[in-house]
């Protein structure tokens, strides 16, 4: 059975949002697990601990809706690509401050207004030629 471009969009995403969690975990260690400073994964993003769970919570999430079929798929993309750019305008404003308990950076701003804008578009806009072709799966 085929899947919708909701679905393996959120199955990728899902998977990328996983490993970064996992991942996020190796260079977090030493700071603090919740705080305003963190790691950096691949040497650019900020990560702590806190920072990490949200990634696998967020992948889980994006996987499980792509798992649960096109419509659910379809509204976790949106309503997770919605948060994002909720994330991206809060970090902007509190990047520099004691509230920053997620460790963000400018890379990060600029991956979830990219993750957002992404997820959105795909959750509004795609497979809607399709209908009720993904209804089941």
């Amino acid at each position: 059975m085929s899947r919708s471009v909701n679905q393996l969009v959120g199955l990728g995403f899902g998977a990328v949002y996983v490993l970064v969690g996992l991942l996020g975990f190796v260079v977090s260690g030493d700071h603090a697990f919740a705080g305003s400073h963190g790691g950096h994964l691949v040497g650019v993003f900020a990560v702590n601990g806190l920072h990490n769970v949200v990634h696998l919570l967020v992948g889980a999430g994006l996987i499980g809706g792509a798992v649960l079929g096109h419509e659910v798929s379809k509204k976790v993309n949106t309503v997770v690509g919605a948060v994002y750019l909720l994330v991206g305008v809060l970090g902007l404003v509190i990047g520099g401050s004691q509230l920053n308990v997620l460790a963000l950076n400018a890379a990060d701003h600029g991956l979830h207004f990219a993750s957002a804008l992404l997820l959105i578009a795909v959750g509004v806009a795609a497979d809607r030629s399709r209908g009720g072709a993904y209804a089941t799966r």
